[in-house]
C-alpha cells in the first residue's frame, strides 16, 4: 500500500473513478467541498465519475439529498445505489408479504414493486434498510424478534450492507449491522450493495455508457472509507482501491496529529480481509 497526499500523483493510471459518497464527499450533514472539487476536476480533465452508495434508496433520491447538502452536480457523471440493486431482488419476491424494518424515509425503495407488508409472524421474508429509529436504536434492539425469525427460516433482504455511517460527528447504525446479527443467529441474508457484485455490475454499465465502451477494470479506481465494503468490494471486482482514512475508521487510521498511520491502516484492512493499493487522509488533488 502506498500512502499518497494527492490524487494527481496517480491520475494517469486510471480512466474512471468509482467513489463512495458518505464519508468521502459528505458526512450526512454537509458536503466536503475539497473532495467534491477533486471529483469535478477529474471529470473535466480525465473521465467519468460514478458515485456508488450503499444508501437503501433509489439513486434519484440520493441525487436530491446530495443537492440539499451542497454536493455540486459537476462532481459526478452517474449515481448507483444499493437501493437500485436491491429493487431487483425485491421485485423477484413480490408481492411477498414482507416484514419491513427501516425508517419511513426509505419508502421510495418500494415504490411500484407491488409488495405487501405485514408483521414478522405473517411474513414470507424480511426487507431491512436499517433500524426503524437509527438515532437511538442498535441491532441489539432487534435480537429477540430476529432470533424468532431466524428459527422460522425467514430470508432477509438487506438494502444497506454498511454497518455504520457518519452523520455529522456521530456514527449511525445501518442495515448491515442488523444483517450481521441475523447471520450470527443462523438467518439467511441476501445483499446487492457493496461489497457484492450486483452494484458493481450496474456501476460498470454506467461507466461504459459514459465512455462509449466497456472500461478496462485495471484502469478503474475505487475510492472509499469503509474497509469491509468499499475496499473489499473493489478487491473482489479486480479494481484498485484508494482508502480514505478520515472517514468511519478515522480514530483507528490516523495519528493524533491527523497524519496517516500506515501500520494501523494495514492492520485495519487485514482484519477486514482485504487490501488497498493506496491510502490518503482525505480526498485531495
Amino acid at each position: 500500500m502506498r500512502l499518497i497526499s494527492s490524487l494527481g500523483e496517480i491520475a494517469d493510471r486510471y480512466d474512471v473513478l468509482f467513489s463512495d459518497v458518505w464519508g468521502v464527499i459528505h458526512n450526512g450533514r454537509e458536503a466536503y467541498h475539497g473532495p467534491c472539487a477533486v471529483l469535478a476536476r477529474w471529470r473535466r480533465e480525465r473521465g467519468p465519475v460514478v458515485l456508488i452508495s450503499n444508501s437503501p434508496r433509489p439513486s434519484a433520491d440520493v441525487v436530491d439529498q446530495m443537492a440539499a447538502l451542497g454536493v455540486p452536480p459537476e462532481a459526478w457523471s452517474a449515481v448507483v445505489t444499493s437501493g437500485d440493486a436491491t429493487r431487483i431482488l425485491l421485485a423477484k419476491r413480490a408481492p411477498g408479504p414482507a416484514w419491513r424494518i427501516g425508517p419511513a424515509r426509505d419508502a421510495p425503495l418500494y415504490a411500484g414493486l407491488g409488495l405487501d407488508f405485514v408483521g414478522p409472524m405473517d411474513a414470507a421474508f424480511i426487507s431491512c434498510t436499517g433500524p426503524n429509529d437509527d438515532e437511538t436504536e442498535t441491532a441489539e434492539d432487534y435480537r429477540v424478534v430476529l432470533t424468532d425469525a431466524a428459527a422460522r427460516g425467514l430470508e432477509m433482504v438487506c438494502a444497506n450492507p454498511d454497518l455504520v455511517v457518519q452523520r455529522g460527528d456521530r456514527l449511525i447504525y445501518c442495515g448491515g449491522a442488523l444483517a450481521q446479527l441475523y447471520r450470527s443467529l443462523g438467518g439467511k441474508v441476501v445483499m446487492a450493495g457493496k461489497p457484492f457484485a450486483a452494484i458493481y455490475d450496474l456501476s460498470l454499465a454506467k461507466a461504459a455508457d459514459a465512455l462509449g465502451h466497456a472500461p478496462d477494470r485495471r484502469r478503474v479506481l475505487m475510492i472509499g472509507d469503509a474497509a469491509a465494503t468499499d475496499v473489499a468490494g473493489a478487491q473482489a471486482q479486480g479494481l484498485d482501491a484508494l482508502f480514505i482514512a478520515d472517514g468511519i475508521h478515522g480514530e483507528a487510521a490516523l495519528r493524533s496529529d491527523g497524519a496517516l498511520d500506515a501500520a494501523a491502516i494495514g492492520a485495519l484492512l487485514e482484519q477486514a480481509g482485504t487490501a488497498a493499493q493506496f491510502a490518503m487522509a482525505r480526498l485531495a488533488w
